[in-house]
């Protein structure tokens, strides 16, 4: 199968609409703007960065009262809204709805397996995977969720599925089945979903590759009017800020694992010392283009991020590693209603703390990947586009998880002293590979990793913000790319450096922020895409 896009293949007729975003288009100094929704995120983001920057006291006051405020109040609704998603991608992939073709019967594929998982992983968690993949495991497996042997015998909420004090077994699997919990089918429908209504609407009904297409079917042409400005403005917003969240988590640890090899320093000198180069070296993979740069990018991170995976299997306490994988994914099974319940709980700090988190963060970043998405999966069904978005991502997260948490897990059930067990959430990474054969060699490995995840995010979504501000083009004038990945920087930036001590507190803030409204369009797009997909049915 061709692992590039091809250019012969019908496109299907569009809905019969006036559509014509393009009357709302500017052209000064060469760019092409969708007037409205450029303008509006672009003034506003700007805006915000200076009124920021000018009242730092304040807004690191606010940003820090912010998320708690948040998740603690919005906590049911962002669980409700993540089961609402898996069950109708389950649904979905079950039902005679299936069968469609994303653009048409005869469509075939525009990536072969291999570019079109490198590029959806890359850009779906890759930071994210370096960050928590040991971080996470570790906070579980010594608090309360992560069973009693590290907790003194404090019981989980979910009682049940509690372990018995001093079961370091069972600790183990309990810590494994909240992280998978978290990196799993929830997130990964939530991404499917959206994904999948912008191919569907822009491949199989011809309208524009932007949100306000998805909602054709219920709003019909006032998608082209202020509705379809709303929530194509919502989107940018989301998008940069759950970037500007992502980016914040990747340079947080490329700088600590920096100072860890090298002695560099984790100011904020050297934090926008970091930033401003790797968004140059983003700009130049956007001026590349998607098969260019983040396709090369993605492709070269995940085979690198496969080796150090092995390598870990291999070299690390390898019976361990997979009883992890195996006692963890059985338990996240075992698990999972209960770990989605949205009422009753009573270990707030895990579901308000970790769970609403993540949800309003996968939400917020759901324009981005699922954009990004839609544009490399153009010939699949759509069974196949739902089956490979969310189980295998599910798969690959049990292993990731399994393998590093399992190792730092492993030695710190050796050794209650391990330095693991006592670091910063960004140092784990570098801590766990520091007792295993060739630590400097993987160290600067995962700092590369980091740093190119950081990458392959930043410009794919500098080329997602541009698709959407630009009316749904993907084609639109290099100036715009460049303006929205130097933006997508200086707002990570600037968050990082207001932030202070509680940097990542302040980008978490923002994230949630524009996660809870776009739950609602999300929500409704569901409500739209099986409309449009039970008209699609019905024609063939």
């Amino acid at each position: 199968m061709s692992d590039t896009p091809s250019s012969d293949q019908d496109v299907p007729d569009p809905i019969e609409t006036d559509f014509n975003i393009g009357q709302h288009n500017i052209t000064p100094f060469g760019l092409d703007i969708h007037n409205p929704v450029f303008m509006i995120s672009g003034i506003s983001i700007i805006v915000f960065v200076l009124a920021t920057l000018m009242f730092q006291e304040a807004a690191t006051e606010f940003f820090g009262w912010l998320r708690p405020f948040l998740t603690s109040t919005f906590d049911w609704f962002f669980l409700s809204a993540a089961n609402i998603f898996v069950l109708f991608c389950v649904f979905l992939m079950v039902s005679p709805l299936g069968k469609i073709r994303l653009g048409g019967k005869d469509a075939k594929p525009d990536y072969g397996y291999l570019g079109w998982f490198a590029m959806l992983f890359a850009a779906g968690m890759g930071i994210g995977l370096m960050f928590f993949g040991v971080a996470e495991p570790m906070s579980h497996f010594g608090s309360s969720m992560g069973g009693t042997a590290a907790a003194d015998g404090v019981r989980t909420d979910w009682a049940p599925l509690g372990a018995a004090k001093g079961d370091v077994e069972a600790a183990r699997d309990l810590a494994m089945s909240a992280t998978i919990f978290h990196w799993a089918l929830h997130p990964w429908a939530i991404y499917a979903v959206l994904a999948l209504a912008l191919a569907f609407f822009t491949y199989n009904r011809g309208l524009p590759l932007t949100l306000r297409s998805a909602f054709y079917p219920i709003l019909g042409e006032r998608v082209w009017g202020w509705w379809g400005h709303i929530i194509d403005t919502l989107a940018v917003f989301a998008t940069l800020f759950g970037l500007a969240t992502s980016l914040g988590f990747g340079t947080e640890q490329a700088l600590a694992g920096l100072n860890y090899q090298f002695g560099w320093g984790t100011g904020p000198g050297a934090k926008v010392l970091l930033i401003t180069v790797i968004t140059v070296i983003a700009l130049v993979s956007v001026l590349r283009g998607l098969d260019g740069g983040v396709k090369i990018l993605s492709e070269v991170n995940i085979a690198m991020a496969f080796l150090l995976l092995l390598f870990v299997i291999f070299v690390g306490p390898t019976a361990e590693i997979f009883a992890a994988i195996v006692g963890g994914g059985i338990a996240y099974v075992r698990d999972i209603v209960p770990l989605s319940t949205p009422f009753g709980r009573e270990d707030a700090n895990f579901s308000q703390g970790w769970t609403s988190f993540y949800w309003a963060w996968w939400i917020s970043w759901s324009p981005f990947v699922g954009m990004f998405i839609a544009r490399v999966s153009r010939g699949r069904s759509v069974r196949e586009f739902v089956f490979c978005v969310m189980i295998i991502p599910t798969l690959v997260s049990i292993l990731w998880m399994g393998a590093f948490g399992g190792t730092a897990i492993a030695q710190v059930i050796a050794d209650a002293s391990a330095p693991v067990k006592g670091a910063a959430l960004e140092l784990k990474l570098f801590e766990m590979l520091k007792p295993l054969p060739l630590a400097g060699v993987t160290s600067i490995l995962g700092i590369f990793l980091v740093i190119v995840f950081f990458i392959t995010s930043s410009d794919s979504g500098s080329l997602v913000i541009d698709t959407i501000t630009a009316g749904g083009k993907t084609d639109a004038p290099v100036a715009q790319r460049v303006f929205w990945g130097t933006f997508e920087g200086i707002v990570a930036a600037t968050l990082l450096l207001v932030g202070g001590a509680t940097a990542l507190t302040a980008l978490q803030a923002m994230s949630v922020s524009t996660g809870v409204p776009f739950t609602i369009v999300l929500l409704a797009m569901c409500v739209s895409l099986y409309i449009g997909l039970r008209q699609a049915s019905k024609e063939e």
